[in-house]
C-alpha cells in the first residue's frame, strides 16, 4: 500500500478518533513496520527512527489534503497541531452530535452529563479571567420577557458578556483623573459560543455572533471544535469585513484556548442597542448594572462576574 492508504486504513479503523500528524506517524511506524524499515533502509538522509518519525510526520501533513479529496470521510479540526479523523457523518449530523454526545468526566462536570452548549460557558469564563483578566457573565436568554414575540429577540442576547478594566495597575491618582475626564476604562465584550463550526453551520453561526455583539466593543464567535480549513478560510474572510473575532476554547484544558482572529474594536458602546437588551433581559440589566457599580466605585467583586452551568 502507498503511505496515503496506510494513512487512510489506520483513521478507518480508529474511527472518530481524533490524532495529531505525529500520532499518526507513531500509529505508522508500529502498524507498518516493515514498510517504515524500508523506508529507513532507502533512505540516505534518516539514520534513525525518530527522523523517520519526524520525516512520517511531515508527510501526514503534505499530503493530508490528497487524502481528503479521495477519501472525503477522512476530516480535520482546526486545532493546533491539527488533528485529523475519519468520520462517515455528514456536517449537520456532525453538528447534532457534537451538541449531545456524552461528556467526558471531569472535575466540573459528571460523565452522565450531556456536552450541551451551555457547559462551555464556565470554561470560557475561566479563560477569560486567567488568560486576559476579563469579568465575564452569564446571558441567559430564558430571562428574557420576549415581549416582541416569538421570533422578537432572536440573535439579541449573547451567551457571555466580559468587562475588561482598562485602569488595572494605574495609580489611584491617575484612576480619579481620568474618571473627572470621562476617558474610556473598560472595554465591552461578548461572546457567541458553539460546540462546533463546520461549512454546515459556520456562516449562520458567525452571522448570530455579528447580531448578539453590535452593541458592544469586541466581538468573538468562539467554538470547542472548528471542522476543516475551509470553514476557516470562510471564517477569515467574514471577519475581515465584519470585524467578529474566533476563538477556540479548548474543553479539556481551558488555559490551552487560543484567539484565531483578532476582533476588530468599536470605539462606542451602542447604548440604544444596550438598552433594549437592559430592558427585554434580567441578566444583562445586572450586568449593566455591575459597570455602573464599577464606575462609581472602582471596585470588582468576583461574586458578581461569574458566568454558571446552573442550566
Amino acid at each position: 500500500m502507498t503511505l496515503r492508504e496506510c494513512i487512510f486504513v489506520i483513521l478507518r479503523e480508529h474511527r472518530e478518533q481524533k490524532f495529531t500528524a505525529t500520532q499518526i506517524a507513531q500509529k505508522l511506524l508500529d502498524t507498518y513496520p516493515d514498510m517504515c524499515k524500508d523506508k529507513l533502509a532507502r533512505s540516505s538522509t534518516i539514520n534513525s527512527e525518530e527522523e523517520l518519525l519526524t520525516r512520517l510526520t511531515n508527510q501526514v501533513y503534505s499530503r493530508h489534503r490528497k487524502i481528503r479529496a479521495e477519501h472525503p470521510q477522512i476530516k480535520t479540526l482546526e486545532t493546533r497541531p491539527r488533528k485529523f479523523y475519519y468520520s462517515e457523518a455528514s456536517a449537520t449530523e456532525e453538528i447534532a452530535h457534537a451538541e449531545s454526545a456524552p461528556a467526558s468526566a471531569t472535575k466540573t462536570f459528571p460523565a452522565r452529563r450531556k456536552s450541551k452548549e451551555f457547559q462551555l460557558y464556565p470554561l470560557l469564563s475561566e479563560y477569560l479571567y486567567a488568560e486576559l483578566n476579563l469579568y465575564s457573565k452569564r446571558i441567559d436568554e430564558k430571562r428574557s420577557s420576549n415581549n416582541k414575540g416569538p421570533n422578537g429577540n432572536r440573535w439579541l442576547y449573547p451567551d457571555i458578556v466580559a468587562l475588561e478594566d482598562l485602569t488595572d495597575g494605574w495609580d489611584a491618582e491617575i484612576r480619579a483623573c481620568a474618571s473627572q475626564y470621562a476617558d474610556q476604562r473598560t472595554r465591552l465584550w461578548s461572546f457567541e459560543v458553539k460546540c462546533r463550526l463546520n461549512r454546515s453551520n459556520s456562516r449562520e453561526c458567525f452571522f448570530q455572533a455579528l447580531s448578539n455583539s453590535s452593541w458592544a466593543n469586541l466581538g468573538y464567535l468562539v467554538a470547542a471544535e472548528i471542522e476543516g480549513s475551509d470553514t476557516l478560510k470562510e471564517l477569515r474572510l467574514l471577519s475581515a469585513a465584519h470585524g467578529i473575532g474566533l476563538m477556540l476554547l479548548d474543553a479539556e484544558n481551558p488555559a490551552e484556548s487560543q484567539i484565531l482572529i483578532p476582533a476588530r474594536e468599536r470605539a462606542a458602546i451602542d447604548w440604544d442597542i444596550a438598552n433594549r437588551l437592559a430592558k427585554e433581559n434580567k441578566d444583562f440589566l445586572a450586568y449593566i448594572k455591575s459597570i455602573r457599580h464599577f464606575y462609581q466605585t472602582g471596585d470588582l467583586r468576583l461574586s458578581d462576574w461569574q458566568a454558571t452551568s446552573e442550566e
